[in-house]
């Protein structure tokens, strides 16, 4: 097969890049080795759309998250992606973080991001669970917090629509040039793909595709992160976003109020040996409680219903690296897209757009916006009992803790990026992200599956190719 333009990648980044290019008549690839999109850093993180206050000066990373955020006003609505305004508040606590406390209001000001400087007490009126230790706090009301894997959907919808093609559990094995043409020759683990120009967006494997046509850019220091899952009963322990003063090792361990109701507590920031390494540790979630108490109190821990842990793509380098191949002109590398990744995406899509310099047409035809999904859950009573008599699969609620009815599970598996899996129905419509974790309705949303994607049971899989949850009783 051939393309115009291959993107290697398919986390929040690599949709935003495809997104971009979708505009332009040319015939554009994602590739991806997982089995959904958005499903390795994009699906473990803080999800805030930080409002640029915290990078440093003179970096990629305060460049571009200043940009994303600015984006993200206009491709939310356009795109039709859920968000929250819960602006942050930065907390000190002693008066040895004046200066660091100073140097971030100073830099917040010069870059003209609106905020506010309250004192303890006053903060703590609007956040009673600040912890008595406040002191001072930076207040940034348009700081905002989305859900990634929502975001990328949405824009690869749109890409598809557009043209992209996109072919999941798909792993580049290799890259050489293509001797026969001016391009590359991508050596997968299904076929050869011959393209003119690569976006290397691989996330934790960037250095390794980089490293594949002779490359070296900055090596991947995988960081963990974990983080403890509040219910809906919490929903109210903090309205705001928390940091603790930043340090050397990010931004800290923060509360994260998200989208759908529940609280985010952490993450640590701990260096690993691989870049597999994304299980829950004791001493982890140790350090995430230890930095909490320092700028919270009354931590609802019994209301606690998951654990989970994310990896960072982190580098020595310490900003974002976002080059032109120094040998291979239509090779474009990212790496390092740690935080503010997220944030970031759209203002990375665009450098990288940039730094193609692509020779081909924008086609003025094509729609960069997306149609607004059905939401039942927004219909009041009256019009859900009138939408339910004439769909009865809405009236059968699958999900008991987060009220999800089939048939809003059906919708999510026949979208155009659809679930396939019983992770991906859980990321696009939260059954098994309630009280119960799934006890309940998993075995049916396995059921659903089986039958929306006429396969046996025992082919439903919960996330990638070798994940399967049932098995066949063996004839003898």
């Amino acid at each position: 097969m051939t393309y115009d333009i291959t993107v290697i990648g398919a986390g929040i980044v690599g949709c935003s890049i495809a997104y971009r290019l979708s505009k332009y008549k040319a015939k554009v690839l994602v590739l991806d080795k997982e089995n959904d999109i958005a499903n390795e850093v994009t699906m473990a993180n803080s999800a805030i759309v930080h409002a640029g206050d915290d990078p440093e000066d003179g970096t990629l990373k305060a460049k571009l998250n200043l940009r994303g955020a600015e984006l993200y006003t206009g491709l939310l609505e356009k795109l039709h992606v859920r968000y929250r305004q819960t602006g942050a508040y930065t907390v000190m606590t002693s008066p040895e973080q004046e200066e660091t406390f100073n140097a971030l209001v100073k830099r917040t000001s010069i870059r003209h991001i609106p905020y506010e400087i309250l004192d303890g007490d006053t903060a703590r009126r609007n956040e009673p669970n600040l912890s008595d230790k406040v002191i001072k706090v930076l207040s940034i009301p348009s700081t905002r917090v989305i859900i990634p894997w929502e975001f990328a959907e949405a824009e690869m919808e749109v890409a598809l629509r557009n043209g992209v093609e996109l072919k999941l559990n798909t792993e580049v094995k290799g890259i050489r040039k293509d001797e026969e043409d001016d391009g590359y020759v991508l050596t997968t683990n299904h076929e050869e793909i011959r393209t003119r120009y690569i976006v290397n967006a691989a996330g934790l494997f960037s250095d390794e595709i980089a490293a594949m046509i002779g490359t070296e850019v900055p090596k991947i220091l995988p960081r963990k992160g974990e983080y403890f899952v509040l219910s809906h009963n919490a929903r109210d322990y903090v309205s705001h976003i928390i940091y603790p003063m930043p340090t050397a090792k990010g931004k800290g361990v923060l509360a994260v109020p998200t989208v759908d109701g529940n609280v985010l507590l952490g993450p640590d920031s701990e260096y690993t040996d691989t870049k597999e390494e994304n299980n829950n540790t004791t001493a982890g979630l140790g350090i995430v409680r230890a930095q909490l108490t320092e700028i919270l109190k009354n931590i609802p821990y019994p209301e606690v219903i998951r654990i989970f842990a994310g990896l960072r793509p982190s580098t020595a380098y310490k900003d974002f690296y976002i080059e032109k191949d120094p040998f291979h002109a239509g090779i474009v590398h990212l790496a390092g897209i740690d935080s503010p990744g997220v944030a970031s995406a759209p203002g990375i899509a665009e450098y990288v757009e940039n730094l193609l310099n692509l020779p081909y047409e924008i086609d003025e035809t094509r729609d960069m916006t997306r149609e607004k999904p059905f939401d039942f859950s927004a219909l009041s009573i009256e019009e859900k009992n009138d939408f339910i008599h004439a769909h009865p699969e809405y009236g059968h609620i699958v999900c008991r803790c987060e009220q999800i009815s089939e048939g809003e599970i059906v919708e999510a598996i026949h979208r155009p990026v659809g679930a396939k899996t019983v992770k991906g129905v859980k990321k696009r419509v939260r059954p098994g992200m309630g009280k119960c974790q799934g006890g309940f309705c998993e075995p049916l949303v396995v059921d659903i599956l089986a039958r929306e994607l006429n396969i046996p049971k025992e082919e439903v899989l919960y996330d990638s190719l070798s994940s399967h949850i049932l098995t066949k009783r063996e004839e003898r």
